[in-house]
């Protein structure tokens, strides 16, 4: 591939301070968007308000609730994993140890 004579090479460090300008230039405008006042309304009773139905926000609870028990169960397992991993490299240094 040809290289333009006045391109850059892009380093990891260029490309991080990139994404994170990127970052807070998406979240300055989602700020001016959702804030009537910032966004130049000076009556803020006249904003329209989202609503949303009780059951709506009780089924995202819930799923959210749901994933809290799995990722407990998950948790417990990786848990006794590592104790039976812990267990083992005890062994394996104990007759490490024994044989020197």
């Amino acid at each position: 591939m040809a290289r333009a004579k006045n391109a850059k090479k892009l380093t990891p460090g260029m490309l991080r301070k990139m994404v994170l300008e990127e970052k807070t230039k998406l979240r300055r405008s989602k700020l001016r968007e959702s804030d009537p006042i910032v966004a130049g309304l000076d009556d803020v009773e006249k904003v329209s308000a989202d609503e949303v139905e009780a059951d709506e926000l009780a089924g995202t609870l819930e799923k959210e609730l749901d994933h809290l028990k799995v990722l407990k169960v998950q948790e417990r397992k990786v848990r006794s994993r590592l104790r039976k991993i812990a267990e083992a490299r005890r062994r394996v240094s104990k007759r490490i140890k024994r044989k020197l």
